[in-house]
């Protein structure tokens, strides 16, 4: 919590030290240099959407549950126009991207902890996922203005603060090793499930590309949407436990105000 508090504080002292510099060059905002005139939006939204393999695998049978998380996005963009509607944008942003899922699954691959004891092989049953990431986010897009929408489409770095991914399998059994191998029955309650947690496992940083689309609807406010689609798996690459890459792949919804 506390690394986050500071995330914001240092985000809202950037803040002012740019609503300085637009002031200043408000009117010349396409003239002078590329240090000048840069126009600054506050954003606050919220992420819906998930951590994803592309295409749903044969070992997923079905989706059972997909529980939203509260997953607020707080950030700060400067744009600098090159003409009447050409630009680029810069931002940092404070974030979160999360979700609670449950999927029905035939000779999954995976490995659990039960009992103490660590167990790889096929499971087939029902497996429960909690993820979470805290993060923050850097932003680079080329803008261009319609009347009053701001389209913008460019790529995406972040760096991931906190790490959740954590879960069981239940209601199933884990074919230990192969799919013909000896057979270890999983139940319901707390003993009798397997867990796990692959939070050590998550990458750092990840990117990606980021596209959409801004709305002003009056002198100081507006509305956005957006879509973040990752482009590298939150784990590390030498991560197998899991057979799928996992993506997180997000839209954003929230206001704009504009200084």
């Amino acid at each position: 919590m506390n690394i986050k508090i500071t995330l914001l504080s240092l985000m809202l002292l950037g803040c002012q030290a740019l609503m300085g510099q637009t002031k200043e060059n408000a009117p010349a905002s396409q003239k002078g240099g590329f240090f000048t005139g840069w126009d600054v939006t506050a954003r606050v939204g919220f992420n819906i959407g998930g951590t994803m393999p592309l295409g749903m695998p044969p070992s997923i049978r079905s989706l059972e549950k997909y529980d939203f998380k509260l997953n607020p996005a707080i950030g700060l963009d400067a744009e600098k126009m090159f003409d009447a509607r050409w630009g680029l944008l810069a931002g940092i942003r404070l974030e979160r991207k999360g979700m609670e899922i449950e999927a029905k699954v035939k000779n999954y691959h995976m490995t659990i902890v039960r009992g103490g004891e660590s167990l790889t092989g096929q499971f087939t049953g029902y497996n429960h996922t909690t993820e979470s990431q805290w993060m923050l986010t850097i932003p680079v897009c080329a803008t261009l203005h319609v009347d009053k929408v701001r389209i913008f489409l460019g790529p995406y770095i972040s760096y991931v603060t906190e790490r959740e991914f954590e879960g069981y399998a239940f209601d199933g059994y884990l074919r230990v090793g192969d799919p013909t191998g000896p057979k270890v029955e999983l139940g319901s309650t707390e003993t009798e499930r397997g867990s796990y947690d692959f939070a050590d496992d998550m990458r750092r940083f990840q990117w990606g590309i980021q596209g959409g689309a801004d709305w002003k609807i009056s002198k100081h406010f507006g509305i956005y949407g957006m879509v973040e689609w990752g482009l590298n798996g939150i784990h590390k690459s030498s991560f197998h436990t899991i057979e799928q890459t996992l993506y997180p792949i997000y839209g954003t919804v929230g206001v704009l105000y504009y200084w």
